[in-house]
C-alpha cells in the first residue's frame, strides 16, 4: 500500500551499508547525506516481521559542508519504502546533534556514520534520537531495475 502503516525496521542490509560507508569517505571532509529506503524482510528471504534498509537515495539539490547537510525534503519521496535518514559527521563523533534530532522524527530509523568510515564506524538512532539497535544482514539486494518494473495496474492498486 502507498500509505500504509510504518513497519518496525529490523535491520540493514550489508551491501547498503558498505555502500554508505565508501560514500561518505568520498564525500569527506564535508558530510554525506541520504534517505534510507526499506524492502520487507519476508522479500529478501529474512524470516523477520518488518523492513531492511536496501537503499540509500541521494536527494537531488542536497548541499553539503564540514559542518552540516541539508537536502531539499520537497524532493523526499513520500512513501512507505522511504524509512530514514543516514549521513556523516566528518569529525567521527556518533552521537546526534541539535539540528540531527530536530530532523529525526519523520522516520524510525536513523544513521550515523563517522570518519574513518570502517565497518564500525556508524550507530543508529530511534525518532528522539536515542540510540536504537540495527541488524546488518548479509543478503541479496533486489535488482535496481525492478524499481522502474510496474504497470498501470500496479499504480491504480496502490491508489
Amino acid at each position: 500500500m502507498l500509505f500504509r502503516s510504518r513497519r518496525e525496521v529490523v535491520g540493514i542490509a550489508a551491501d547498503t551499508l558498505s555502500f554508505a560507508l565508501s560514500a561518505a569517505a568520498d564525500t569527506h571532509p564535508d558530510e554525506y547525506l541520504g534517505v534510507l529506503r526499506g524492502t520487507p524482510a519476508s522479500d529478501l528471504g529474512v524470516d523477520a516481521d518488518g523492513d531492511i534498509v536496501t537503499d540509500v537515495l541521494v536527494v537531488p539539490g542536497t548541499e553539503s559542508s564540514p559542518v552540516q547537510a541539508t537536502l531539499q525534503s520537497n524532493l523526499v519521496p513520500n512513501d512507505s519504502h522511504t524509512i530514514g535518514s543516514i549521513h556523516s559527521h566528518p569529525n567521527g563523533v556518533l552521537e546526534p546533534s541539535a539540528a540531527d534530532r530536530s530532523m529525526f522524527g519523520k522516520w524510525p530509523v536513523h544513521v550515523i556514520m563517522g570518519a574513518p568510515y570502517e565497518s564500525d564506524c556508524w550507530r543508529s538512532f530511534d525518532r528522539e534520537g536515542e540510540p536504537r539497535s540495527l541488524d546488518v544482514f548479509d543478503v541479496d539486494l533486489p535488482d535496481p531495475e525492478s524499481f522502474f518494473d510496474f504497470t498501470q495496474a500496479d499504480i491504480d492498486e496502490e491508489l
